[in-house]
């Protein structure tokens, strides 16, 4: 009694067909899917840094920068006049 037989396991999985559709359950899958070959993507995948960040940010036009956050550092400068 323990056990689930494999009638069992038939009658939940007409109760779930019948409850959610078949459409929604082919979506749910998709998506799941999608997710999964997303990660395993991700997991082969090295950790480089994109080409156009190798570069130094004076190589570049402006209209590839825009949108991107520089950081920097504004010193005034100070000359010695004699």
């Amino acid at each position: 009694m323990g056990s689930l037989s494999i009638w069992h396991w038939l009658i939940v999985l007409l109760v779930v067909v019948l409850i959610f559709g078949t459409k929604k359950l082919r979506n749910i899958g998709q998506d799941l899917g999608g997710a999964v070959k997303g990660f395993k993507e991700g997991m082969k995948t090295p950790e480089e840094p994109p080409a156009e960040a190798s570069k130094p940010a004076d190589a570049a036009p402006a209209a590839k920068i825009a949108g991107q956050t520089i950081e920097g550092e504004v010193r005034k400068e100070t000359s010695a006049k004699s």
